[in-house]
Formats: structure tokens, sequence, C-alpha cells
């Protein structure tokens, strides 16, 4: 048995916003909510804030400009799918993390570092196949 992390964690539709719900925003560090954690007005978390903390993104809700983010990493495609999958393995291939939603009519994933998704208790919520 690999003590490697899953690198795509799926996520049912629920699943992700309980998780978003679970999160909150204190002095630009994601944090995880505890039961007795006090927020502050503003530091809420909606996925606008979390993008934020993405290495990037291919959303139906928050725009993560795909082509933007190619050019970034010097990378080309023929359309916005293979640009998608490059970033997806640009980034995989230096230790992060892809959480995919699934049951939206548009894409739904997000890449973050393989630290903030363990810190945020991402790993262990992936669901089965």
């Amino acid at each position: 048995m690999t003590s490697e992390p899953e690198r795509t964690i799926t996520l049912s539709p629920d699943e992700w916003q309980d998780f978003q719900d679970r999160l909150y925003e204190r002095d630009d560090r994601l944090e995880l909510r505890t039961p007795d954690t006090v927020l502050a007005r503003g530091e809420q978390v909606d996925a606008y804030v979390l993008s934020g903390h993405a290495e990037a993104l291919n959303s139906g809700e928050v725009d993560g400009d795909v082509w933007g983010t190619l050019e970034d990493i010097d990378e080309t495609a023929a359309d916005e799918e293979e640009a998608w999958e490059r970033i997806v393995a640009f980034y995989l291939g230096r230790g992060a993390v892809l959480v995919r939603v699934t049951g939206h009519d548009e894409p739904e994933e997000w890449l973050f570092t393989e630290e903030l998704a363990r810190r945020l208790g991402l790993f262990g919520m992936s669901q089965a196949g």
C-alpha cells in the first residue's frame, strides 16, 4: 500500500457545497472551520474567494481564465478542452490535486496544491469510482 495521496478527488455537488460552507478566510489564509470557530464579517468563503486559492480551475460558476492560465505555463492548445487537459497535466505533474465535482452540466474542476488540499480536509472526501 502506498502513502501517495490521490491526485483526483471526486465530489458530488452536495459534498462540494458542504466543503465550501466549512471554509473561512482570515488574513488571506484559507482555513477549515471547526465548531468553535467565530467568524468576523467578511471571513466567509464563496466560490470566488476560493478561486483565489486555487492553482487553476475550469468552472461553470467562476471564470478560471483557461487561456490565460495556459499562456502562464507556456503551453498552446487547439481548443479549450485540450487547453484544460494541458493545464491539469502541468499541475498534477507538480504535485497538485484535482478536485472534480460531478453532476453539473458544465465542468467543475479545481486544482489545489497538495498542502492546501490536505489542510482543508479534501483527502478522504472522494466518492468511490
